[in-house]
């Protein structure tokens, strides 16, 4: 059972998905609650350390690509700047205007933000399919 498991796409992904999200908030309440760092600063940090954990585990453990890193880390990163801007965004939405507990609305904005990197994970950067300019033209 446990085989059939660590073969399952979506369990690995929520799997490192979850795991990621530890790194995100462990970094953010570092960050946040121990140094008293700015949340929007600190969620910031948190990002760019969940994001490298992210790719090279994405890369190696769930999806099981065998493109280059290079042909791959540039849309993954690009495709993780917009979630930070979801991320921030529910960020503000939730402290700022709806007066929420910071670290209460970080949980519920990472699950925002892994269901959305699932989605363009699975179907835009490690399908397998990368699409070249010169074939086309």
């Amino acid at each position: 059972m446990i085989k059939t498991l660590l073969r399952n796409e979506l369990f690995m992904y929520l799997l490192f998905g979850g795991l990621t999200t530890l790194v995100n908030i462990v970094v953010y309440y570092g960050l946040a609650s121990v140094l008293s760092m700015d949340y929007r600063l600190a969620t910031s940090l948190a990002w760019g350390a969940a994001v490298l954990f992210a790719f090279f585990t994405n890369k190696a453990y769930v999806f099981k690509s065998n493109q280059s890193i290079l042909s791959e880390i540039a849309p993954f990163i690009g495709a993780r700047f917009f979630s930070l801007g979801l991320d921030l965004g529910v960020m503000i939405l939730l402290v700022d205007v709806l007066v929420m507990n910071d670290l209460f609305s970080k949980i519920i904005a990472n699950v925002v933000v892994v269901i959305f990197n699932y989605i363009i994970s699975k179907y835009y950067i490690f399908n397998g399919k990368k699409e070249s300019f010169s074939d086309d033209q």
